[in-house]
């Protein structure tokens, strides 16, 4: 017998394309903007979804919770590194890769 969440109740996704150096510079960014309880609210994560590492060398998809992307879109914005936000949307296909 498996368990399943209804649809009301699991955690609604927005996928960010994102434009940086580094995964940590990501990170650091969003930690420096919005805290660890602020992080912990958006549960950001890294999606490894690209085939071609040499066209997508500085690009990363970030999948955070759609009611923490104002938080984290601020959080780029406040930021001294150059993080640039390429498009959102609500599912993988819509990213357009």
């Amino acid at each position: 017998m498996s368990l399943k969440l209804k649809p009301s109740a699991r955690i609604k996704k927005r996928y960010l394309l994102i434009e940086a150096t580094s995964k940590e510079e990501i990170e650091k960014a969003i930690l420096d903007g919005i805290g660890i309880l602020g992080w912990a609210k958006a549960a950001p994560f890294f999606v490894n979804l690209f085939k071609n590492k040499e066209k997508f060398k500085d690009k990363f998809i970030l999948a955070i919770n759609r009611k923490e992307i104002d938080s984290v879109r601020a959080s780029f914005e406040l930021s001294q590194d150059k993080i640039k936000i390429l498009r959102v949307s609500g599912t993988l296909k819509g990213l357009g890769r």
